[in-house]
């Protein structure tokens, strides 16, 4: 162990170790854990040789979903553009599955870095290249929204684990008030073993409403839709 900390301070300091580091730590412990201290603890240095990395934590976020961006597959082995989209953004979910901190700091974020900026063009170019017009897109990317990213905020979001601590006068008050609400919500179908958790956020629920919308955009591209048509 010894000999391991001995390697990782001889290691040379540099901006893509430091921020590696850092998903592994968001990784293990959560990125609200994460500060300059312990990811300089982590790498055997005093914090300021972190700033000559990345200006402040901020920065180091930035840099965080830029190494999560980096991991995802761009490369789409399908034929046509709805088969492409699809691999893309299932490719992108697979990737924030594994960093579920992600999400947060990706919503976060309000600058885009180039290597965010790369990705959004290439999704868009996917788009394009199947012949959809520069007006069809803007919407399509509007509707995306999150999901091309592999996430999406969902409504009943481990509603089974939340009703499961309430009282059952609490449950009939609420069902009488909130009928349809909970009648959804208390569906008893959803997969236990979900790679989210018990829930409505699953991989069924997610690629459900993706090919939702790929099937609507192929149709919309199809008709040769156009916003002013219908304004």
């Amino acid at each position: 162990m010894a000999q391991q900390r001995e390697t990782v301070r001889r290691t040379p300091l540099s901006r893509k170790r430091v921020l590696s580091a850092a998903v592994v730590l968001a990784d293990e412990s959560g990125v609200e854990s994460l500060s300059m201290r312990k990811l300089a603890q982590e790498l055997g240095v005093v914090p300021m040789a972190l700033y000559k990395h990345v200006a402040n934590k901020e920065e180091l976020l930035d840099g965080m979903v830029d190494v999560i961006v980096g991991e995802i597959d761009t490369g789409a082995s399908g034929e046509g553009w709805k088969s492409a989209v699809r691999q893309r953004v299932l490719a992108a979910r697979q990737i924030l599955l594994r960093h579920p901190w992600a999400r947060r700091v990706i919503e976060s974020r309000t600058n885009k870095s180039p290597v965010v900026l790369e990705y959004m063009d290439s999704m868009i170019g996917m788009f394009q290249a199947g012949g959809f017009s520069v007006d069809l897109t803007h919407h399509v990317m509007h509707a995306m929204g999150s999901r091309m990213w592999g996430f999406t905020q969902e409504v009943f979001d481990d509603s089974a684990n939340a009703t499961a601590e309430i009282s059952p006068t609490m449950l009939h008050a609420m069902a009488e008030k909130y009928p349809h609400v909970m009648e959804i919500a208390m569906r008893a179908d959803h997969d236990d073993d979900s790679v989210v958790g018990q829930g409505c956020d699953d991989q069924f629920e997610f690629e459900f409403a993706l090919d939702l919308l790929l099937d609507g955009f192929e149709r919309l591209h199809e008709q040769g839709w156009t916003s002013t048509g219908r304004r």
